[in-house]
Formats: structure tokens, C-alpha cells, sequence
């Protein structure tokens, strides 16, 4: 089998599905500058949306499928990446995975390895369309016939009082953690501080002493706002405090974890084993959160795994697309992969095209049953599309 054909094309449509009111963006560094500290619209409604895919094709009809993808990721696809893969063995996974990390000596990380990791993905997702499994099989699972997925807040209001009862409501949903985000820094002085904390004390009355919250910054935090956050937020016993400040402040993620008991999180925006162990070497943070999406893939991402369990840090995907996560976490033992995230108004939307959307019911997510990822696009919601 080889590779004869790599696609990217955008879809376009009108959203249809579940609304959700008006709420907060997340907390951003660009906030220290007033011009930028905007509220911005986080509504989900209908609207006209579009979304851009990844096809990996081969001569024996076989063709791999991932997205959405960032448009940045599909012009690295087109103008590195698919001249490489042309003519390849597309079920070498792990010599691909390795040649292209090695394709360019400027691309260790950001939009270079997030096109990398899209490509990887889509040759998973033919790899199990060949052979006819899922691909959590091909990577050595089921390890549990469902897994946890914690519900994330993102968008909605961090007004204490409607915090309270959205959290109040997702619990009672089954849900077992949540995850709120801050939408506030140090460019909103004390006031701003004084908001967060109500906001992350009435949820906690909300749901009860005991019950699995934790909160997200977005890095737009520096050190010594964040240290006094964590401090303020010993009292209700986070699981973790999120992207306090940027990830590559391996110092500051040092002093951050010695100053409270609050667990610090990180790694959405790391990329590969390499960088990832440095953060573990230095003892710099309690959970990792490596996306497939953008870390290198799903081969990179079992890698991360392999890597984070020696020195026995979970790892908790950061929730930029469901299903790559959601396989290899059913491909990893649960305590190095305790929950999925699932990212409450955006997945909506990110799965609109799809013929089945995967969420959880009673706070889990059951893997599908489908070959490959399990990503098949339901044409009647398309209604035009083009190659970009």
C-alpha cells in the first residue's frame, strides 16, 4: 500500500445543534494591555461554520480522515508534508512519526509539529480502516469499556451565582470533575483577583467539599499573580491549577509548586517526549496535558504516556479535539490516563459534521466501536466544500 494523495479541504455548513447562552472568554496574556482585554462573543448558536478536514489516500482505496484541523496546520500539510508523503508506506506509522520530526530543524514545536500531529492522526485512523479496528486496538486496549470525561466550562459565565448553578447542574448530570477558567489577570489588578475567587468558592459551595474541581488560566498569569491565586485557592482543594503562566518557564512552574498544596497542570502547549521530560526531570508539575492534536500525534502521545508513568504523572489530554484522546486513553491504563476532557459548548461545534457526535453520558465516554477514529462525515450536513 502507498500513499497517493494527500487532501485538505474545508466544509461548510450551518450549525444546527445544541445553543448555549452567552458567557466569559478565559483569561489571555495579550490582557495586560486594555486594547485587548475585550469580552468578545462566547455564544454557540446557528450560525454558518465550516470546518477544514485531513485525507490521507492510497492505491488500494484505503484513506485516512482527521479534523478539524487549523488552517496553519493545513498549509504545512501542502507545502512540507505531503510532497515527503507521497509514494510512502502509510501503515509505517512510527517511521513516519520519526521522519517527519526530523523534517525541519525550525519545526520542534508550534505549527509545524501540530501539522505533523494531524498527519499522524489521519494515518491511525487508516491504519484502523485496513486492518479493520478501532484504534484504540491497535494500540493495545480497551483498557475499561468507558472512560471518564470531566466537563469543561469554557465560554460559559463566571458570574458566582450562575458558576454555581451550572455546576450544581453538571454534577447532577454525572459528571464526576469540572474544570472553570478564570477570566481574569494581573491587567485587572486586585478587583480582577477578587473575581476569580469568588467565582472558584461558589462553585465549590456548589458542588460540595470533596467533589473534583479544577481551574485554568490560559498562561495569562505571571508568577507572582499566580502565586498569590494558588495560595488563595489552598482553601478548596483544586486538583489542579492550570497554565498558570507559560509553559516554558520550567523555573516558575519550580516556585509555583512550592509555594501552596495546590497541584499545578501543564502541557497543552508542549510538544514531543523531549520537551515534556524536562518539565518531569525538573519536577516542574504535577499532570500533564498533552494534546495529540498538537504534540506529535497519537504515536507521540503514547510515547508521552509511556514517559509520564515512569515518573508517575497522569496524563489528561487537553481537550482540542475528542476522539485521538479519548483512543489512547482506552489504550492506557487508568491511573496514567484517569479522564478525557470534554469541552462542553466547543465539541459541539467541532463535531457538528460528523454522523455521530461522541459525548458522555452519566460523566463517560464510550469508545466507538467504528474502525479507525471513528471520524465519518455526514454529507447532509455539508453544504459545499472545497480543496484548499
Amino acid at each position: 500500500m502507498k500513499i497517493t494523495d494527500v487532501v485538505t479541504f474545508r466544509v461548510y455548513g450551518r450549525y444546527t445543534g445544541p445553543n448555549f447562552p452567552p458567557g466569559n472568554r478565559q483569561a489571555k496574556a495579550l490582557d495586560l494591555y486594555p486594547e485587548f482585554n475585550t469580552e468578545g462573543d462566547t455564544s454557540v448558536k446557528e450560525k454558518p461554520i465550516s470546518a477544514i478536514y485531513v485525507e490521507i489516500q492510497t492505491d488500494e482505496g484505503v484513506s485516512g480522515l482527521f479534523g478539524p484541523i487549523e488552517e496553519p496546520n493545513a498549509f504545512t500539510i501542502n507545502h512540507t508534508l505531503k510532497p515527503f508523503l507521497i509514494g510512502r508506506d502509510p501503515l509505517a506509522t512510527e517511521l513516519l512519526s520519526d521522519q517527519m520530526l526530523r523534517m525541519d530543524r525550525h519545526g520542534h514545536s508550534g505549527y509545524f509539529v501540530t501539522g505533523v500531529s494531524s498527519i499522524d492522526i489521519a494515518l491511525w485512523d487508516l491504519k484502523g480502516k485496513a486492518w479493520n479496528q478501532p484504534v484504540y486496538r491497535l494500540l493495545g486496549g480497551p483498557t475499561r469499556p468507558a472512560v471518564p470525561a470531566y466537563a469543561s466550562m469554557l465560554g460559559f459565565s463566571t458570574q458566582p451565582e450562575d458558576a454555581a448553578k451550572l455546576a450544581a447542574e453538571h454534577k447532577d448530570k454525572g459528571y464526576t470533575a469540572q474544570k472553570w477558567f478564570f477570566r481574569y489577570g494581573p491587567g485587572d489588578g486586585t478587583d480582577g483577583m477578587t473575581r476569580n475567587l469568588a467565582m472558584a468558592y461558589a462553585v465549590r459551595e456548589a458542588v460540595g467539599p470533596g467533589y473534583t474541581l479544577m481551574f485554568d488560566a490560559f498562561w495569562g498569569w505571571d508568577l507572582a499573580y499566580a502565586t498569590e491565586m494558588v495560595q488563595q485557592l489552598e482553601a478548596i482543594e483544586p486538583r489542579w491549577m492550570e497554565e498558570p503562566v507559560p509553559p516554558e518557564r520550567i523555573g516558575s512552574f519550580r516556585r509555583l509548586r512550592a509555594a501552596s498544596r495546590v497541584p499545578i497542570a501543564t502541557g497543552e502547549h508542549v510538544y514531543t517526549r523531549w520537551q515534556t521530560k524536562e518539565l518531569l526531570t525538573a519536577e516542574a508539575v504535577d499532570v500533564l496535558q498533552n494534546d495529540p492534536d498538537w504534540t506529535g500525534g497519537i504515536s507521540e502521545q503514547v510515547k508521552i504516556c509511556a514517559l509520564a508513568s515512569a515518573f508517575e504523572i497522569p496524563v489528561i489530554a487537553h481537550g482540542h479535539s475528542l476522539l485521538p484522546a479519548l483512543h489512547v486513553a482506552a489504550a492506557q491504563s487508568p491511573s496514567t490516563v484517569p479522564y478525557v476532557e470534554f469541552l462542553l459548548r466547543y465539541q459541539e461545534v467541532k463535531q457538528f459534521f460528523q454522523t455521530t457526535v461522541y459525548r458522555p453520558e452519566n460523566g463517560m465516554v464510550t469508545p466507538p466501536t467504528l474502525p479507525g477514529l471513528g471520524l465519518v462525515l455526514d454529507e447532509g450536513k455539508i453544504e459545499r466544500r472545497e480543496s484548499l
